[in-house]
């Protein structure tokens, strides 16, 4: 890639684009100066069940997990060349219709959280709105043979018949993957559930709506634990609405959770059974002079993650992503404007209701570089050492032969360059909201509608794995 370029990110090579549905599959061969090949699947027809709803890494990376609007749940396996195949496919949740609230309850895939691996079989949670569902994945290439009480198809023998004994034996069979609900979790949300997040003693687990949060024990599925409450006894007074909840990553009596107003508060279990009262807030002031009558609106905060070291938290709201520090609650340590070329455009975006989208972002393995998605399949990325930052697009048209990407620069003003994107040109129908960092390695999942993206590093010519290198643009 030429450093000409006014962003320049080395290294990332695309591996796999995979639809809701294959229809058509194509193979480029890389040049021999990759490893890697690229692979293309192509669904031609976009069923809206297809798009793509969540994508989670697993802790170890290995396995990768995406959920859909039709309830799917898609499970991908590295394998050791380094491209991710598909491993399982499986429904988790029907459509269904809660007849005492006339309450139509959708499909969709709204979180999928991995549990840790403690055994050869995997375990992990998918939720819709109302219930949330504990699954086993395992892998099966033995069958037992030689039942005395039952024939070859599992029947019943006629005990008349029998005259011998056998021992059964296992015989050699084709891998089999198996995914089968362990335990559903239902009856315990009045109303959208937004956010599930596994605790760090792996016996316990949250989920969040719009006004509660309950815990619950992985092993009962009748009774949670109310622990965050913040629905008024008049309906009138409610002020702030939950979006999004998170364990802490090491200390299980903590958790954090934002709310509609911009404010993420911390929360320790140890203090009392019912969190009504935070440990910490963490609230930037607004401007008075700013304030207008979208500042509510933006400052919304879509999502909040820990950092690996459990020091900082990020937070995504429309417009920007900011880490803090969680010895620090009065302003964020470092701010981030993922789309400020959109401040012109509120009002357009308000009748839209695009102004609503839940954007997703998320930390690199080392907690050093930040990723999160925005408009026209756009997805950003700011390196907190340096404090440069990229925009890369996630699109059909990237996958060519020597698939590096191109950075993209939007430009409010006139254009530059051939290669800049005028702001009123952006398509605000296609959107990256969803995003996933391998944990260990430079290896990113974006989802764009109903299409998976997986980027990876390239290797160097001596085999090592080349980190991402960021260049600012100039001034405009």
């Amino acid at each position: 890639m030429s450093s000409g370029c006014l962003f320049v990110l080395r290294g990332f090579l695309c591996l796999i684009i995979k639809d809701g549905n294959l229809s058509l599959f194509l193979r480029l061969l890389v040049p021999c100066s990759s490893p890697y090949e690229i692979y293309l699947f192509f669904n031609l027809v976009c069923d809206p069940a297809d798009v793509i709803s969540t994508v989670e890494f697993n802790q170890t990376g290995e396995f990768l997990a995406t959920g859909d609007k039709g309830g799917r749940v898609v499970i991908f396996q590295r394998e050791p060349q380094g491209e991710y195949n598909v491993y399982s496919t499986f429904q988790s949740h029907e459509p269904e219709f809660d007849y005492l609230k006339s309450l139509e309850i959708e499909e969709k895939i709204n979180k999928i959280r991995w549990l840790p691996p403690h055994n050869p079989a995997h375990f992990l949670l998918s939720t819709n709105d109302k219930t949330v569902k504990l699954w086993k994945v395992s892998e099966k290439d033995k069958r037992a043979e030689g039942y005395n009480l039952r024939d070859e198809e599992g029947r019943l023998k006629d005990l008349s018949t029998i005259t011998t004994l056998q021992v059964p034996v296992l015989r050699p069979m084709d891998l089999l993957v198996e995914a089968s609900p362990r335990r559903v979790f239902a009856n315990a949300h009045a109303y959208h559930i937004n956010s599930i997040s596994v605790n760090s003693d792996c016996e316990t687990y949250l989920s969040a709506d719009d006004l509660r949060i309950n815990l619950w024990h992985l092993n009962i599925t009748d009774r949670s634990f109310n622990i965050v409450d913040l629905k008024p006894e008049n309906m009138e007074d409610l002020s702030e609405v939950i979006t999004v909840a998170e364990f802490h990553p090491h200390h299980c009596h903590l958790l954090a959770f934002s709310s509609s107003t911009g404010t993420t508060r911390l929360c320790d279990m140890r203090a009392r059974a019912l969190c009504d009262q935070h440990a910490k807030l963490f609230e930037e002031a607004v401007d008075p002079s700013r304030r207008s009558f979208f500042s509510e609106i933006v400052s919304s905060v879509s999502d909040v993650k820990f950092s690996h070291s459990g020091r900082y938290l990020l937070t995504r709201d429309y417009l920007t992503v900011k880490v803090w520090d969680l010895n620090m609650e009065n302003k964020p340590v470092e701010t981030y404007q993922v789309h400020d070329y959109l401040q012109t455009k509120l009002c357009s975006l308000y009748e839209s209701d695009c102004i609503f989208d839940k954007f997703e972002c998320t930390w690199n393995g080392t907690d050093s570089v930040i990723m999160t998605g925005a408009y026209n399949n756009y997805f950003r990325m700011f390196d907190r050492a340096s404090l440069r930052d990229v925009t890369l697009e996630a699109s059909r048209e990237v996958c060519k032969r020597r698939a590096v990407l191109q950075p993209r620069r939007v430009c409010v003003g006139k254009k530059r360059k051939e290669t800049d994107v005028s702001v009123d040109s952006l398509d605000f129908r296609k959107k990256i909201l969803h995003t996933a960092w391998h944990p260990k390695e430079n290896i990113i999942a974006i989802a764009a509608s109903n299409n998976l993206y997986i980027f990876q590093d390239r290797l160097t010519p001596n085999g090592h794995h080349n980190m991402p290198e960021i260049q600012s643009a100039p001034p405009k």
